[in-house]
């Protein structure tokens, strides 16, 4: 048996990727604020395991216990696979340096890198008592490598988890490891985000203006044409660990 676990699973591309698992007939395990319902009814028809954890992926004490839960949960059904999507990311603040508020400052770096860490290394840790194979996604953005006036923060924590990437998957493969660990770049999409985005200041988002244009010209990708792309790839077994993905790439 396959499971996934997703974090930021109610909307946007988890919610996507979720659903084209559960067609997959892979077990999903959401990890989010909130349960989505659409989710646990084709879960439900499909007769598939499917099972929700709320969780604040801003706090660390609550990451600990819950994914330690969760992997418990799992690796005691002695699971073929498991697919682990570091999904959950913000992109607040959107400000100039100078101008940013300590509280989401932490709670970015904290959401978008420090809980994809304990996340891969819990996992990680537990895979190496069995000989279940974990692959692991951390999506990330075209920001981790070009720098974006407002966006020091989101820019910084993808470029740290690009790098996190990377070293993770050269010491899985100094162990003679299967464990694989690639980062993914989704594109522009049409999510909570890009509102998020569009809902900035020309004084904090210099390229606001842009990223407007991107909703009214109707060229904002949607999620379920990334996820669809995203698990066909995965489950070709062609990925190379430690690469980063963009879903230009995957869509050619």
């Amino acid at each position: 048996m396959k499971y996934a676990v997703i974090t930021g699973a109610s909307k946007g591309l988890g919610e996507a990727i979720a659903k084209r698992l559960i067609q997959e007939q892979i077990a999903v395990v959401s990890v989010s604020r909130f349960e989505n319902d659409e989710i646990k009814k084709l879960a439900w028809e499909k007769g598939l395991f499917y099972q929700h954890y709320s969780c604040n992926l801003s706090l660390e004490e609550e990451v600990q216990e819950v994914f330690m839960e969760i992997a418990h949960y799992i690796f005691q059904k002695n699971p073929t696979e498991i697919l682990l999507f570091n999904n959950a990311g913000v992109i607040e603040p959107i400000h100039m340096v100078g101008h940013l508020n300590q509280t989401p400052v932490i709670r970015n770096i904290q959401i978008n890198l420090i809980t994809p860490i304990l996340i891969t290394n819990l996992f990680l840790s537990k895979a190496q008592l069995t000989e279940t194979l974990v692959q692991v996604i951390n999506v990330t953005s075209g920001a981790a490598v070009r720098s974006i006036e407002g966006w020091s923060v989101y820019c910084s924590s993808k470029a740290g988890l690009n790098m996190f990437t990377q070293t993770a998957a050269l010491e899985q493969a100094e162990l003679n490891s299967n464990h694989k660990i690639i980062a993914f770049s989704p594109g522009v999409m049409d999510t909570n985000m890009q509102e998020t985005i569009r809902s900035s200041t020309k004084d904090a988002f210099k390229d606001l203006e842009q990223f407007k244009e991107y909703k009214e010209k109707d060229l904002l990708l949607k999620p379920d044409i990334v996820a669809n792309a995203l698990i066909e790839f995965l489950l070709s077994g062609n990925l190379e660990s430690g690469k980063v993905y963009h879903i230009k790439d995957l869509l050619k």
